[in-house]
């Protein structure tokens, strides 16, 4: 399923939202989609193709363990698809819905800010952001924290 067109129809493919095994209602994700656009143009680079997957613990889980060889539960996989050196990017970006809702519980803040975080955060990753180390840590909350700011100015 793609987002719902907001206003440019040459970006209506470049972004597309998928449900794996969650039910989830994308009409409020319309405006993060020409956001999303702009945090990758304001970053130099360009979408050429990003699927964004919501599921659920389970789904992520298994991708975790098949793919990455992780057993734990995460709210984020990022899978880079083009050539990370390329000023366009390609990936696809797996959300679990339960761990979003979860994170949102435990920080006391509302859902569809912490998923604004996690689709940016995924974003940042395929732009070249790692996360890795406490430094890296901290610039990536602090590019979050930026273009979260972002999505407030143009809601």
């Amino acid at each position: 399923m793609d987002f719902p067109v907001v206003s440019d129809s040459a970006n209506q493919e470049k972004i597309t939202l998928d449900l794996a095994d969650v039910d989830f209602d994308v009409e409020q994700l319309a405006l993060q989609k020409d956001w999303l656009i702009q945090v990758a143009s304001d970053e130099n680079k360009e979408i050429s193709s990003l699927s964004y997957i919501l599921c659920s613990d389970h789904y992520l889980h298994q991708i975790n363990v098949d793919y990455l060889d992780h057993d734990t539960l995460t709210d984020i996989i990022t899978f880079e698809l083009g050539d990370p050196q390329d000023s366009n990017i390609e990936g696809e970006i797996y959300i679990s819905i339960d761990r979003v809702l979860d994170n949102a519980s435990q920080l006391s803040v509302e859902f569809t800010s912490e998923l604004s975080r996690v689709l940016v955060h995924g974003l940042l990753h395929l732009i070249g952001y790692p996360d890795k180390t406490s430094e890296e840590k901290v610039i990536m909350r602090g590019k979050e924290d930026h273009y979260l700011a972002l999505l407030d100015r143009m809601s």
